[in-house]
């Protein structure tokens, strides 16, 4: 239920805060006053799109915050704690903030959130019925949303869209394969001559740098034998080598060492350095004797290198990347494979166009049943608005399948005894439209999960002994869930619990919108303006205080 609305610098609002109760309550007010202000903000706050026109002329941002209450949705509050976007147990804080360049943020209980979730969120909680509503009645698509809505079928309905998807897509690709065959038969023909010259190269990344490094090594093979030999004999040589010089050294130290103990480790590092560098002397005379020249090994690694990149330019790819192009070819062939098998393409298709039928018929059959529960819902309904002896029905055309399922949905209506059944949008006058839309959300509202039921003007277009009856039933409708109406009804006004009054003044050359809730008196007054006439007169008041129900005020 909504708890709380507060509004600044929204439209012609500069700062509202409104508390809300069980019940029905409705907005009245001059028009042009701003009736509608209040449901345009409470839907910018559950997630309808956002622009900067909504920013007060002037001002910065406008911020709207609405607070509801948990209690009794459950599944709500799971979703929020999935999200992690729990608060407060038992309430929501819902905000919107649009700053006048036209960015907007959305906030849910005080942590960012998306558009979306407020959407989401919004979902659980109000159902807004609005005045045009009873013209999109006229469409297809919306009397199948309708009647999904009633049997509690939008979920399957979305699964059998869904299918229906899939099922396309599959055919698509069959008829692919069919047509684009010899483009493809050319396309593996290619990548079965790449894949056949690579793996007969038979090379890897790693292998490409352990060649490069034989190549190398062979090919300075004689000056990698000298090289060594030579530092061997710089280390060893007799009187000049590094060895015998160091050997110098080292008696000397000994000397040194007797006249002062200090330089006892210098002589050990040195005498440990002796052996390193004799060791390095034999392991570089090993290393020459090891070194192979060995021409033709040299002259079969230059040839391998040369097949590899010869292979590389082929490609036109580097040599290290030859192995990831045989992967790719690989991987494009069995593609192509399986794109080419028709008869594994057919298979598919036949099953998913299975699966969808079975979804569709499902659907057809739960669409059924809620058509025969609807179309007698609203015929009760329309005895109840001077639409007597009228009758409602819905009728499932069997059509081709698609993404909607395997019927058309048809509103037939009669809206008088006598009266032929004829699609609606070719029976229904005006009024009679907003009284069968009327009739049609009502219905909708028994089955609505939501808390808050709003309804902005539905009413237009009714007048006259209808309007007490709607007043009743939408007071009815106050008494399972709480209902806010915008109206310009007389009779619709005098049914509500609570009464709020739009309107509208010029302050320091700003027009302004404001709403307050009314007291018994001011109901009486704004009852009688909205009965009508230049001057209000006694009988006017008089009329007024009778439809709620109160003595005669005296004027």
């Amino acid at each position: 239920m909504l708890l709380s609305l507060t509004l600044a610098d929204f439209v012609l609002v500069a700062r509202l805060s409104l508390d809300f109760h069980p019940g029905f309550s409705v907005l009245t007010g001059e028009t042009g006053a701003g009736k509608s202000i209040l449901l345009d903000a409470l839907a910018l706050v559950l997630g309808e799109r956002a622009d900067a026109g909504v920013v007060r002329a002037g001002a910065e941002r406008a911020d709207i915050s609405a607070e509801f209450n948990l209690e009794d949705v459950p599944a709500l509050a799971a979703w929020l704690e999935e999200q992690d976007l729990a608060g407060e147990e038992a309430v929501l804080l819902l905000r919107r903030v649009v700053e006048a360049g036209g960015r907007s943020r959305a906030y849910i209980n005080g942590r960012p959130a998306t558009a979306q979730q407020l959407k989401a969120a919004g979902g659980y909680l109000v159902d807004i019925h609005g005045q045009h509503a009873h013209y999109s009645l006229l469409k297809s698509a919306e009397q199948r949303r309708l009647l999904d809505a009633y049997g509690s079928a939008t979920a399957l309905a979305g699964e059998v869209a869904e299918a229906w998807r899939s099922w396309q897509e599959a055919t698509q690709r069959r008829l692919a394969a069919e047509t684009r065959g010899g483009e493809q038969a050319r396309e593996r023909e290619g990548l079965q001559q790449t894949v056949s010259d690579l793996e007969a190269l038979g090379f890897t990344a790693e292998g490409w740098q352990i060649l490069q490094d034989e190549q190398r090594r062979l090919a300075h093979a004689a000056e990698l034998a000298q090289g060594a030999q030579f530092v061997a004999d710089t280390l060893e040589e007799d009187e000049a080598g590094v060895l015998a010089r160091l050997r110098l050294a080292r008696g000397r130290l000994a000397e040194l060492a007797e006249l002062d103990a200090a330089l006892g480790s210098v002589r050990q590092t040195l005498d440990e350095g002796s052996d390193l560098l004799r060791e390095a002397a034999r392991e570089l005379r090993r290393y020459g004797d090891r070194v192979d020249l060995d021409p033709a090994a040299l002259d079969q690694a230059e040839a391998r290198l040369t097949a590899i990149q010869d292979m590389a330019r082929k490609y036109h790819v580097r040599p290290d990347a030859l192995p990831d192009l045989l992967g790719e070819a690989r991987n494009r062939l069995a593609a192509l494979g399986e794109a080419a098998d028709l008869e594994t393409l057919a298979r598919e298709e036949a099953a998913r166009a299975a699966a969808y039928r079975k979804l569709a018929e499902q659907l057809g059959s739960q669409r059924q049943r809620a058509a025969k529960r609807l179309g007698k819902a609203v015929t009760e309904t329309m005895q109840q608005l001077s639409m007597q002896g009228g009758e409602f029905r819905v009728d499932l055309v069997p059509g081709e399948p698609a993404s909607h399922g395997l019927e058309d949905v048809l509103f037939m209506v009669s809206p008088h005894q006598g009266q032929a059944l004829q699609p609606l949008a070719k029976t229904a006058s005006g009024g009679e439209l907003s009284r069968l839309g009327l009739a049609l959300q009502t219905v909708l509202s028994e089955v609505s999960g939501a808390a808050t039921l709003i309804f902005d003007e539905v009413d237009a277009g009714i007048g006259g002994g209808v309007a007490e009856i709607v007043g009743r039933m939408l007071a009815d409708q106050g008494k399972r869930h709480q209902v806010l109406c915008v109206t310009h009804l007389p009779q619709v006004a005098a049914r509500a619990g609570r009464h709020y009054r739009v309107s509208k003044a010029t302050e320091n050359g700003q027009t302004r919108s404001r709403v307050e809730l009314l007291d018994q008196a001011a109901r009486v007054e704004e009852l009688a303006r909205m009965l009508g006439g230049v001057e209000l007169t006694q009988a006017t008041h008089r009329h007024a205080a009778e439809m709620l129900g109160l003595e005669a005020p005296s004027v």
